[in-house]
């Protein structure tokens, strides 16, 4: 069978070990961050717990939560936190590495459909935009797939996002109430495929408090917050909210419902939403090489369909609760570029996803908490399209993937203790995981290596500690570190040292590796004059490879390669140093970072200017229809090195409010040892814009420029124009009279996307030379709170 045709089929073929990690609110819990005002100085996680009395009698619930906190089911309830004011940068100063915070408010005004798409902007982010609006996946300072972790309230969000760009990520934001970046030590928790940084989203599918009810006028649902067991009999309280939106560009509707009730020392939490798409406009032909394609204004093969729902509840006891959820993400989405519309390909994706997690305070002398996670997910694809172009009948499941994974982790915290020289808080955490991967492809189902690496799988055990030592309230220090065990199994064929074949029969070979990686980390945070807090952290972590990159040995269509994998990689290890200097304070509110990493055994995938066909014997043959590149996984030395800056500046009072300016820039540079460069790394960035806001209203423009990228891989990768992305929003948000449609608050809103109706091409994607950014749009939102 012809590549070609493999194609149509198959498109893609803890920890807090670091201290730092001890002050990430997202990844040391997994609820919304409370913004008030400008400033966000959550306390670390250790320190935050000992804020609110441990051994009441009624410690149940909190009213609000407090900056990423891991909910304290067991304090009496505290006042609610003013709310955030619209479009204010959250800058973290309690961090030993950028923080990145996307909060609700935020996330309700981007509408982004895809984590990837939702990021695309931020300093030091972007998305893989393999499928803008379907499958775009966050890229971390040039890194991705297998050095980006993805989590949902703490636990991994599985799919097979991670081994083709044309997958999608099973979390999408319209359902979710905060997403965090997290760079440096502190993503390390979730272990070391993190070295990039790790993305955590949030939403209260497991409820670790008592809903809030809203106003007076709702008291019939149930009365004021109180400690459960103070008042068992309480009727309860229920909150519901609707989310709704319209785009032009994609002609896209979006909808969905949260609901939030307690009673009893029981709250539960539902959602449904969905959304469907048609191919999306693009501002001029998509096609850089082939201009021969009819296209009439709108990238061919585009169109997206997906639905979601959840239901999970919790139960508060003295000291603690527990609670479980079960949720179903849905996706039916097109895939963009040439071969995606010559075989009309699209992806019928299903997740199954269980979890469960608690903290349990012991009335305890020397431990402060217990808390774990445990999940379960069923991840399946169908990669649908035409086996012949020219035959529709033809059309059918032409590669399917699936993944089952379950995931643990327990933590224990410890009391702080007086050691004369600083205050000590120690956490010590086991993390245990298995995942079973297939990728049967229906062609040739009794060749020997049928699938692009099927099938797999590996377990992974990992045991850390963390210790954060405060001498003063100005000054803490981090030291931590973790070990893990990973095995894995798999099988590839004995490749011979060129990689084209020698005549000689292949034969399976089973692979069976094993790694221990280990990584350490220190680190400082000092606060200094004028609300001023810097950082320093250094950082060894291990990693090992991931099953992709051990056992492919076939068509990849996803990035039109032929992937050979190779089974005796070793440990990839990074060193790392981070400054930071921010200031959440104040009508000038910033944030600063360099980093400097150097890999040692870098694994990446190296194209060796050969072509393939459907099969191993064709590589190298020199048939004009082969169209797969071969591209094999290697290992070499490199080095990583960039810079990131945001900023906020109140000019000044304005017709009732205030207005000001903002900027962003940010770089990465990217090379090996003889200079050359790592291939799919962003360019530079060069952003501001002006805004405008009031205790109802919020008004911005803002304008990045992306510079050409011309630093590119010798072999495979073309040079990227740079472009202009020009974005503007208004939005009104207010409460209402309960009298009116029986909603207690509003928010309206109206963006503007690519303005400048600018061709835009993702350099990091690997269809950038096939696929454009959606062009000019305009989204409206609403969202009712009841």
């Amino acid at each position: 069978m012809t590549f070609q045709k493999k194609r149509a089929l198959h498109i893609g073929g803890a920890s807090w070990l670091l201290l730092g990690a001890m002050h990430v609110g997202a990844l040391a819990d997994d609820t919304p961050t409370q913004l008030p005002d400008v400033t966000v100085t959550a306390p670390s996680p250790i320190q935050r717990h000992r804020t609110v009395p441990t051994r009441t009698p009624t410690r149940a619930v909190r009213a609000a939560p407090s900056r990423n906190s891991e909910r304290v089911a067991a304090a009496p309830p505290v006042p609610t936190a003013p709310a955030p004011q619209q479009g204010v940068l959250p800058v973290v100063t309690d961090q030993f590495a950028t923080v990145t915070v996307v909060p609700s408010e935020e996330l309700r005004r981007s509408g982004g459909a895809t984590l990837g798409d939702l990021l695309f902007s931020k300093p030091g982010i972007t998305g893989s935009s393999f499928a803008p609006g379907a499958s775009s996946r966050p890229i971390i300072r040039g890194l991705d797939v297998n050095r980006v972790g993805i989590v949902e309230n703490g636990l991994g969000g599985g799919g097979v996002s991670d081994l083709g760009e044309d997958h999608f990520v099973p979390i999408d934001p319209f359902s979710t109430n905060q997403v965090e970046v997290v760079r440096g030590p502190a993503a390390l928790r979730y272990g070391s495929t993190a070295i990039g940084g790790v993305v955590s989203a949030s939403n209260n599918r497991i409820p670790d408090a008592m809903p809030t009810c809203a106003a007076a006028p709702f008291q019939s649902y149930g009365l004021p917050v109180k400690a459960p067991l103070a008042d068992a009999g309480g009727p309860g309280c229920l909150n519901v909210e609707t989310r709704t939106s319209v785009s032009s560009v994609n002609r896209g509707v979006e909808g969905g419902m949260l609901l939030d009730a307690g009673g009893n020392n029981v709250a539960v939490h539902a959602d449904v939403y969905g959304r469907t798409t048609s191919d999306y406009g693009i501002p001029s032909y998509p096609y850089l090489f082939d201009q021969t394609r009819p296209v009439n204004g709108r990238q061919p093969n585009s169109a997206t369909q997906s639905d979601g729902a959840s239901v999970g509840a919790s139960y508060f006891f003295q000291g603690g609760y527990i609670g479980a959820s079960i949720t179903q993400n849905d996706s039916l989405y097109h895939i963009p570029g040439i071969d995606g519309s010559d075989h009309k390909t699209r992806i019928d994706a299903h997740q199954t996803k269980i979890a469960v997690k608690g903290e349990y305070r012991p009335d305890a002398a020397a431990i402060d908490a217990v808390r774990f996670w445990v999940g379960a997910t069923d991840y399946r694809h169908n990669e649908l399209g035409l086996a012949d172009p020219t035959n529709l009948s033809s059309d059918g499941v032409r590669q399917t993937f699936t993944s089952k994974e379950q995931e643990a982790r327990v933590e224990v915290q410890m009391m702080p203790f007086d050691a004369r020289f600083a205050t000590v808080t120690t956490a010590f955490g086991l993390q245990g995981g298995h995942q079973e991967l297939t990728a049967p492809s229906p062609d040739d189902p009794g060749a020997l290596f049928n699938g692009l690496w099927s099938p797999n799988n590996n377990n992974r055990v990992a045991g850390y500690v963390f210790n954060e030592f405060k001498f003063t309230d100005q000054t803490k220090a981090q030291i931590a570190g973790r070990i893990e065990h990973v095995e894995l199994h798999g099988s590839t064929p004995d490749f011979p040292a060129d990689f084209l074949p020698d005549g000689a029969p292949q034969s399976s070979v089973s692979r069976n590796p094993s790694y221990t990686p280990v990584s350490g980390s220190v680190g400082l945070i000092q606060n200094l004059p004028g609300d001023l807090v810097g950082s320093i952290t250094a950082q060894y972590v291990e990693r090992a490879p991931k099953p992709a990159e051990l056992f492919s040995r076939g068509a990849h269509d996803a990035t039109a390669t032929f992937d050979i994998g190779n089974p005796n990689l070793t440990i990839e290890t990074a060193k790392s140093v981070e400054i930071g200097l921010r200031k959440a304070t104040g009508p000038f509110r910033f944030e600063a970072t360099a980093y400097y990493t150097r890999f040692s055994n870098f694994i990446y995938r190296r194209l060796t200017g050969v072509m393939c066909g459907g099969d191993f014997d064709s590589c190298g043959n020199g048939d004009p229809g082969n169209e797969g590149r071969q591209a094999v996984y290697s290992q070499r030395d490199a080095t990583f090195r960039g810079a990131e800056f945001q900023s906020q500046l109140d000019i000044g009072a304005f017709n009732g409010g205030i207005w000001g300016i903002e900027n962003q820039f940010d770089v990465v540079r990217a090379t090996f040892t003889d200079g050359s460069n790592v291939p799919r790394i962003p360019p530079v960035r060069l952003g501001g814009g002006v805004y405008w806001r009031d205790s109802n209203w919020f008004t911005r423009v803002n304008l990045v420029h992306a510079f050409a990228q011309n630093d590119i891989a010798v072999i495979g990768e073309t040079p990227t124009a740079g472009y202009n992305l020009l974005n503007a929003e208004i939005t009104y948000n207010t409460k209402l009279n309960q009298s009116w449609i029986g909603a207690r608050e509003m928010t309206l809103g109206l963006v503007g996307n690519n303005l400048l109706n600018q061709n835009i091409r993702n350099s990091v994607s690997y269809t950038k030379d096939e696929v454009l950014m959606p062009g000019l749009g305009v989204r409206a939102f609403a969202n009712l709170k009841f």
